[in-house]
C-alpha cells in the first residue's frame, strides 16, 4: 500500500463499532436498563447511515476543493513518520476549532445541533451524525492544512482516525480513567460534559482527541458530581424523525429570519450565537451561564451558613 493510499480509518473500525454497542447494551441491559431506548438507537443509527451515503455523494467535492488548495500549497511536507505526528496535532487543533465554532454560530450549528438532540448518551449517540455539515462549508476548516502543505489523503486519513477515536467516548459505561489520560486526552467524562444541557456546562469541552485546547483556550470544565448531567438540547425537539432531526435547526432559522424586523436581526437569526432574539426572549449559552452563576452567587451566603450551623 503506497502512503497516497491511505485506508479509510472509520471502514477499518466497522467491525469493533458493532462489538462495542453490543457489549454497552449488554452492559445497560444489567446496570442501566435506561440507558438505551429503541426508538432514539434506531433515529442515530438512521442518522448515521444518513451521513455517510450523503459524505460519499459530497466526497468529491470535498476533495476537489483540498487538492485545488494543495496545489498552491506553501511547504511539500510530504508522508514520513513525523509528518503524521504533524498532522495528528495539527487536524485536532482544526477539529477544536469546528466544533466551536459549531457551536458559537447558528448557521454551523444548524448542522451540527442533531449530534446534541438525543436525550439519552450511548454509543449509539456517536453515531448520530450531520447531513448537511458539506452544505454549510464546515469543511473549510481543514482547507489550511492543505495549504501549509499536508496531502489531501493524509489529513483526509486523520479525519477519520479522529472520528474512531470518538466513537468510544459516547459512553457512560466508563467513569474517570487515570489522571495523567484525563489531563491530556479527551475521555468519557469530559465528552459527557459537552453532551450536557445544565448551564455549568454548556459549549465546553469541544476537543477531539486532545483536551489540552480546552486547557489552553478556557473551554475546559470538568465533570462534577453534585451536578448530574442532562442530556439533550436547552429546548428538546422530543422527535425520532430523522428528516425532522436533520433539518429542524434549518427550518427555525428561515422562521425567524420571515419574521425579522431589520437587516441586523436577519443577520444575527442566521450567524449570531443559538439562541440570541432581539427581544431577549431566547438565550444564549453565554447568558444561561451567566443567570446561573448569579444564581449560585446569590446562593452561596445561605449555603455558609448553613455550614457554620453544622458545626
Amino acid at each position: 500500500m503506497s502512503f497516497s493510499a491511505l485506508p479509510d480509518p472509520v471502514e477499518l473500525a466497522i467491525p469493533a463499532f458493532i462489538v462495542l454497542l453490543l457489549a454497552e447494551i449488554f452492559w445497560a441491559w444489567r446496570r442501566a436498563p435506561d440507558e438505551y431506548e429503541t426508538m432514539d438507537t434506531a433515529a442515530s443509527l438512521a442518522m448515521g447511515f444518513g451521513n455517510l451515503a450523503i459524505g460519499i455523494a459530497q466526497a468529491g467535492l470535498v476533495l476537489a476543493a483540498t487538492e485545488w488548495v494543495y496545489r498552491y500549497r506553501i511547504f511539500d511536507i510530504g508522508y514520513s513518520v513525523w509528518a503524521f505526528v504533524a498532522i495528528f496535532v495539527a487536524e485536532d487543533f482544526c477539529y477544536y476549532w469546528f466544533h466551536r465554532l459549531s457551536h458559537e454560530y447558528r448557521f454551523w450549528w444548524a448542522a451540527h445541533v442533531n449530534h446534541h438532540s438525543s436525550q439519552h448518551y450511548n454509543l449509539s449517540t456517536a453515531l448520530r451524525q450531520t447531513w448537511t455539515g458539506g452544505i454549510a462549508g464546515t469543511f473549510v476548516v481543514w482547507l489550511p492544512l492543505a495549504l501549509i502543505g499536508f496531502p489531501p489523503a493524509l489529513i483526509a486519513f486523520e479525519k477519520g482516525v479522529s472520528l474512531v477515536y470518538q466513537f468510544w467516548i459516547h459512553t457512560r459505561a466508563i467513569d474517570r480513567l487515570p489522571a495523567w489520560f484525563e489531563a491530556i486526552f479527551n475521555t468519557p467524562s469530559h465528552h459527557r460534559v459537552h453532551h450536557a444541557t445544565n448551564p455549568r456546562y454548556l459549549d465546553s469541552n469541544y476537543a477531539g482527541i486532545l483536551i489540552v485546547w480546552d486547557r489552553l483556550f478556557g473551554t475546559f470544565v470538568p465533570e462534577d458530581d453534585v451536578d448530574p448531567i442532562r442530556y439533550g438540547l436547552v429546548r428538546n425537539i422530543c422527535t425520532f424523525n430523522p428528516l425532522k432531526i436533520a433539518l429542524h435547526e434549518w427550518v427555525a432559522i428561515a422562521h425567524d429570519v420571515r419574521r425579522a424586523k431589520s437587516m441586523r436581526d436577519a443577520f444575527m437569526y442566521v450567524f449570531g450565537p443559538p439562541g440570541w432574539s432581539p427581544d431577549g426572549a431566547g438565550k444564549t449559552s453565554a447568558e444561561l451561564r451567566a443567570v446561573w452563576r448569579a444564581r449560585r452567587a446569590a446562593a452561596q451566603p445561605a449555603r455558609n451558613a448553613i455550614a457554620d450551623d453544622t458545626v
